[in-house]
């Protein structure tokens, strides 16, 4: 009797968490760098035809929203956008029931979620690949861009010093923290004590850091904590969801403020600044600087068009 040999279909992968892509960070670089110089403009390829990609938006967005609806369908595909108020996740249906439901319609989600919890449960029931879009613990879409940012105008990652000043316990730090290493640079979380991030994100970061032969540092703003610095770092001081304690904050974050002086203490005049945006100009950083000639905010935004790419095109086996 004639035997049939099945193939064995690869496991799904999610991007949930900066980690998730560390022994792909160097492909995914080239694949943005490849995506950014072929595809400027109204150039598109064909390799995602056919292929539809699910985005979940319990927040609001304006990066993330245009970055991916634009970046996938440069890529041939087509892009189903559900807000809040469009379907009934929350509302009733579970994520598990929600997730098994998507799998059926579409070939991919990016999910932007006030609750990390529900964004690994997605993942864990989906039979298609789940991107954390932004959720209230990591923000590792952001991170890949910034990488890419930082590559193209240093020539590399490895071996740079980055700081990340400010709120050193929410998205956008505990992804900084996580992500540094992996891209092969010290990191510093310069915040106030009492937002400086938790001691498993820290212990996390640290066993990181001894694979990849690289620091953490978590401390309190100083001018001697920013000497030496190569890219520094900061996002807003109040995020969505912390409105109530705007006031407590901004009280916290005295002195926190990016300005020519904070700059200047790196020692270097080849520091760069990045920010995620939105900014709140004479908070977290101010005008001058994040519209200055050292500050790469606006590739840094631009970017996050081209890593998304990258990632989608990988995680779906695209042939881009």
């Amino acid at each position: 009797m004639k035997t049939v040999a099945i193939a064995k279909t690869k496991p799904k992968r999610d991007f949930l968490s900066i980690v998730d892509i560390e022994d792909r960070l160097p492909q995914l670089l080239e694949t943005a760098h490849r995506f950014k110089s072929q595809l400027r403009g109204p150039k598109m390829l064909e390799a995602a035809r056919g292929r539809n990609l699910g985005l979940i938006f319990e927040k609001p967005s304006t990066r993330t929203r245009v970055s991916f609806e634009v970046g996938f369908r440069k890529l041939g595909g087509h892009v189903t956008i559900l807000g809040k108020n469009d379907i009934q996740l929350g509302r009733g249906e579970s994520v598990e029931d929600t997730a098994r439901v998507l799998s059926r319609y579409v070939d991919a989600i990016a999910y932007r979620a006030f609750d990390a919890d529900n964004v690994r449960e997605l993942a864990k029931h989906a039979s298609i690949p789940v991107i954390n879009a932004l959720d209230d613990e990591e923000h590792p879409c952001q991170i890949l861009a910034d990488w890419l940012t930082v590559k193209e105008h240093f020539g590399k990652t490895a071996g740079l010093e980055f700081a990340y000043v400010g709120d050193g316990d929410n998205n956008t730090a505990h992804s900084y923290l996580l992500g540094a290493p992996v891209a092969a640079m010290n990191v510093r979380i310069l915040a106030p004590k009492e937002y400086q991030p938790g001691a498993a994100w820290v212990e996390r970061a640290k066993k990181l850091a001894d694979a990849h032969g690289t620091t953490v540092t978590v401390a309190e703003l100083s001018d001697k904590a920013l000497k030496g610095v190569d890219v520094v770092a900061t996002d807003t001081w109040v995020s969505m969801g912390d409105e109530r304690e705007e006031s407590r904050r901004l009280k916290a974050f005295t002195g926190y403020t990016i300005d020519d002086k904070a700059m200047a203490a790196t020692g270097k005049k080849t520091t760069r600044f990045l920010h995620c945006l939105p900014a709140h100009y004479g908070h977290e950083v101010t005008y001058a600087v994040a519209h200055g000639p050292q500050s790469l905010i606006f590739d840094e935004a631009e970017n996050r068009l081209w890593a998304q790419m990258a990632v989608l095109a990988d995680l779906l086996g695209l042939k881009a």
